[in-house]
């Protein structure tokens, strides 16, 4: 469907009902310390890792600059506890030291801090941070407070992403996610439209997604929403998408530290065309089964995307964003709410749920900096299967009466009921209250 403008008719039929071009800069939170100063999030783990590093730097135990992020991971293969940094790693050159040597200065730093039970050192000098009590329940009140905004950063914070896709229904839908994405790190997403000349087409599959600075030369943009048949074909006026070239950089006075900021860089997407009109699938599915694979899987266009049934992911997301709202009611019924609380690790599917709700905020910067929606809507598929695994646990059976230990995990089966609404927002999707 590349070059075809007609394609923007039934695009608009996939829309998100808000208006996903034109959105306000989302507000960034403080985030003071959680309760218990407990580091759940990948996001605050990382910010006590960097705390670590700058003691030992301050004590004279390592001669380095501090830098401005530490990644926090869940443990890969041969780990331990419930995160993992390569932070030793990344200091051993500028520290002039071996990794693992460099770990083992920073492990007495991270394990006294506040949250954390226990760091081991494996392999060439990965720190795998176990998380002391009270995990699941600072988790449960981060996202309590933070509502849909759990997950936001400011990775991005002021930048500008630019956007080239072109005339195709698919590369419209994934570009309309995308600026909502783009905007929950602090960036602003700008769509442009760009003419495929079947001379500089490219297989279906090849190159779908490439990032490039801005001026390079590529096929001419126009703004999204641009009619091609009144899109200037000559003069050398700047594409909307390329700010124009000087030799002097622009800075505000103001400013100054602005200076060196990296210009704008400029990411074509081009995901593999769907093979037929998602439009009669409805909304939700049609935008599921866009959103859903990777940029280079073709999608499939099919009836499936509607059954109420375990085997499609859409009605699983959809299915247990319904049963957190619905525990909620039946809980009420009992005259209870939810009351955050450690949520025991025999607890079929508690562990899964928390990790799954500790990781959102990773899933988010990733789909963002990667242009990549598709690892947003998986992540949601692991959350729900994670929830629909833990719901059986949540109320009391019988005659069973109501005890802290159901109010901690009403509480966590509602955070889960906000990230997923959440989650489904951004994709432009619809979360019910009842299905």
């Amino acid at each position: 469907m590349d070059g075809d403008p007609s394609v923007s008719e039934n695009t608009l039929a996939l829309r998100a009902p808000s208006t996903s071009r034109t959105l306000a800069k989302p507000s960034r939170l403080p985030t003071p310390l959680l309760p218990y100063a407990c580091p759940v999030t990948p996001v605050e783990l990382s910010r006590t890792v960097l705390r670590a590093v700058r003691r030992a730097v301050d004590e004279g135990e390592l001669s380095v600059v501090v830098p401005v992020r530490a990644v926090v991971t869940p443990p890969g293969p041969g780990g331990c506890g419930d995160y993992a940094t390569n932070i030793a790693l990344q200091l051993a050159r500028p520290a002039g030291r071996p990794a693992r040597q460099v770990a083992e200065i920073l492990r007495p730093h991270l394990t006294r801090s506040e949250g954390v039970a226990d760091v081991a050192i494996t392999g060439p000098g990965f720190l795998n941070i176990r998380l002391g009590g009270g995990a699941g329940a600072s988790l449960v009140r981060e996202i309590q407070r933070r509502r849909d905004a759990y997950g936001h950063g400011d990775i991005l914070a002021g930048q500008i992403v630019p956007l080239r896709i072109p005339y195709d229904i698919r590369a419209e839908v994934v570009a309309d996610t995308l600026v909502r994405i783009v905007a929950t790190q602090g960036g602003r997403a700008e769509v442009h439209h760009i003419h495929i000349h079947p001379s500089r087409a490219e297989p279906a599959g090849t190159d779908l997604s490439r990032t490039e600075p801005a001026g390079t030369d590529l096929p001419q943009a126009e703004p999204a929403g641009t009619d091609p048949s009144q899109a200037k074909t000559a003069g050398n006026d700047p594409s909307p998408a390329e700010p124009p070239r000087t030799n002097a950089p622009q800075v505000d006075p103001a400013r100054p530290h602005r200076l060196h900021r990296p210009r704008p860089q400029i990411t074509t997407l081009r995901p593999t065309p769907a093979p037929e009109d998602p439009t009669p699938l409805g909304p939700d599915a049609a935008r599921w089964a866009l959103l859903h694979p990777a940029s280079h899987d073709r999608p499939r266009i099919s009836a499936d995307h509607l059954l109420q049934r375990e085997s499609n992911p859409l009605f699983r997301v959809r299915y247990a964003h319904a049963r957190t709202r619905a525990l909620t009611r039946n809980a009420a019924a009992l005259g209870c709410t939810g009351d955050p609380g450690d949520v025991p690790e025999d607890v079929p599917g508690g562990g899964e749920l928390v990790g799954a709700l500790a990781g959102y905020p990773a899933v988010l910067t990733q789909a963002a900096l990667h242009r990549a929606p598709d690892r947003l809507a998986r992540h949601l598929v692991t959350t729900a299967d994670a929830l629909l695994a833990f719901q059986h646990t949540v109320l009391p059976l019988g005659d069973e009466k109501p005890s802290a230990a159901h109010l901690a995990r009403l509480a966590l089966a509602e955070a889960a009921g906000t990230v997923l609404a959440g989650g489904l927002s951004l994709l432009g999707i619809s979360a019910p209250d009842y299905l």
